[in-house]
């Protein structure tokens, strides 16, 4: 006998910025973004966050479609937004390969690799060195 294969009703991927990683998830919903089980607008305060947030959703008109459910750790509210919308582009791509072409042109499907460089020793951070003295 052979076994039926049930569709997944949603759909996973992971975001990366910086030190901050986001698991999102896709459902097919209303809309509805949220973030370590706070609304978006409760966890962003800034208005360009959440619009960085919501750009895949946007570009794809797809923003009333999906419910967004997100789980994100480490870093800044920054690179938190950049790690959610990385995930939520590359979910879109998983759920349907026509939105590849539009969301990659947007540069949505790059990781940003941009780290905060490790202290090396005898240095006071990363680069800055103690200041010479002649005397």
């Amino acid at each position: 006998m052979a076994t039926k294969k049930i569709p997944n009703p949603y759909t996973n991927a992971t975001g990366r910025r910086k030190s901050s990683i986001a698991r999102v998830r896709l459902i097919a919903g209303k809309g509805k973004i949220t973030i370590n089980k706070k609304d978006i607008e409760d966890y962003f305060g800034l208005a360009t966050l959440k619009q960085i947030v919501r750009q895949p959703l946007a570009l794809t008109n797809t923003a009333d479609k999906y419910d967004v459910y997100v789980t994100v750790n480490g870093g800044g509210l920054g690179g938190q937004a950049g790690a959610i919308r990385h995930g939520i582009a590359r979910a879109l791509v998983k759920e349907n390969e026509a939105f590849k072409p539009v969301i990659k042109t947007a540069g949505l499907l790059t990781r940003d690799p941009r780290m905060k460089e490790r202290k090396k020793y005898g240095l006071h951070k990363a680069r800055k060195a103690v200041q010479f003295s002649k005397r």
